[in-house]
């Protein structure tokens, strides 16, 4: 995913092989032996270490910043790759969440256990606004078949919906992402507004069970964790698939390069479309895996500020590492909980010193902890194959870093070359 190089010369990037001269060789597979050793101690570290050392509260906070993993993942894609910062992942988030808690919601809620209501067997809070019956768009959802096809279904039709009306008109860069807060604070207000159909702005709360199976105690967090962490690495090498196929490699020329690959045929808004409809479902998942371990769903994880967070997960990690993202989640996450136990008055400013360290120590991202460095070397040589030679150019790396590894886009190869070769190679 890095290169080495210097314009006009021959370089790489990420999943296309040697860029040069128009020219793109594709490299054999989806992941390379350094790939996989990332990816073990990843796979060691979160179903090995952190489940032995933590105690089930500790556990069931970590695996609550498992579930921000997921946003993180789709904005590598959408972002890192190609080129497209939305900063309203938390509207996707949310009605994953929202979905399953509907589903939670009326198990707990039978005709026995809401006797007292003054209509039984519909949530509480619709009881509290004098609703007589259970709404339509609701009722679906007492199928757990129905609401885990929903869970990644609904995010994606409104994100196909606002990509199909953005992107066709060619909408892109600082006016996308300022339509997207503005859709999450609109979806925000409209959750609250309707406090009879969505429990307004205390959300669903009160989630009891899943199918029968208690969801509050301790082994019930412990399993979902597992769940959880086990999702997230299919999530990470289903993205990893998409990135090192010819899809990825036209997601990176079309960040780059727009017009050039527009211009060799390809339809750029479809790619976007695409791309932003992967990350909602990602996104999607992620909020109910979060509904699953919390216990309840509310439109504080829909708006404007958590969808921000998102993002500042992906830049602390590093925006083109898919790895670096979900480690940077966790660090936030761990952060947040950290500084607001030991210094509450405080912890904001600690948070922003943090975010600002990591910024100025790593412009790349915590990945760069593991690119180019110590630990990369250790790598090579634990797999037997020493660093690459002064002035040649560096191996393709699929998880460390990212094409580029700058946020202008391919550092290792002049402009339009990224865009020319992708061309060239997709078209063989």
């Amino acid at each position: 995913m890095s290169g080495a190089g210097r314009p006009g010369g021959t370089g790489r990037t990420r999943g296309t092989g040697v860029v040069g001269a128009g020219v793109v060789e594709p490299e054999a597979g989806f992941m390379g032996r350094k790939d996989v050793v990332f990816v073990g101690v990843f796979v060691l570290v979160v179903m090995g270490v952190i489940p032995l050392a933590l105690d089930p509260f500790r556990l069931s906070l970590v695996g609550k910043y498992l579930t921000f993993g997921f946003v993180a993942l789709g904005l590598v894609l959408c972002w890192g790759d190609a080129g497209i910062l939305s900063l309203g992942q938390g509207i996707f988030f949310g009605l994953g969440g929202y979905c399953m808690a509907m589903y939670l919601k009326l198990e707990a809620s039978t005709p026995e256990a809401t006797r007292i209501q003054t209509t039984p067997g519909i949530p509480d809070f619709m009881d509290w606004n004098q609703m007589s019956g259970l709404p339509w768009f609701w009722r679906p959802f007492r199928s757990l078949a129905f609401t885990l096809a929903a869970v990644p279904l609904v995010p994606v039709l409104l994100a196909l919906l606002i990509g199909v009306a953005m992107f066709k008109r060619r909408v892109g860069g600082t006016y996308f992402a300022i339509i997207t807060q503005a859709i999450a604070s609109i979806l925000t207000i409209l959750i609250v507004g309707q406090q009879g159909y969505t429990g307004g702005i205390n959300g669903i709360t009160d989630l009891r069970s899943l199918a029968g199976w208690d969801i509050r105690s301790d082994r019930a967090h412990e399993v979902l964790y597992f769940v959880s962490a086990a999702l997230l690495v299919a999530s990470l090498l289903a993205c990893q698939f998409v990135r090192r196929s010819k899809l990825g490699r036209i997601l990176v020329a079309m960040r780059d390069r727009e017009d050039r690959v527009r211009f060799s045929g390809y339809s750029v808004a479809d790619f976007k479309i695409f791309v932003f409809a992967l990350s909602a479902a990602l996104a999607g998942i992620g909020g109910a895996m979060f509904t699953l371990q919390v216990g309840f769903m509310s439109p504080s994880f829909v708006g404007i500020v958590p969808s921000i967070e998102m993002v500042i997960y992906v830049a602390v990690g590093g925006r083109t590492s898919l790895l670096g993202a979900i480690y940077g989640a966790l660090l936030v996450g761990w952060a947040r909980t950290t500084f607001s136990e030991q210094v509450p008055s405080l912890w904001l400013f600690a948070m922003g010193a943090l975010f600002i360290g990591v910024v100025v120590a790593f412009p790349g991202g915590l990945a760069e902890l593991w690119r180019g460095g110590r630990l990369d070397r250790g790598v090579d040589r634990l797999l037997r194959r020493g660093p690459a030679r002064r002035g040649a150019p560096a191996p393709a790396r699929m998880l460390p870093a990212g094409a580029g590894d700058e946020p202008g886009g391919a550092a290792t190869a002049p402009p339009g070359t990224v865009a020319g070769g992708v061309a060239a190679a997709v078209t063989k």
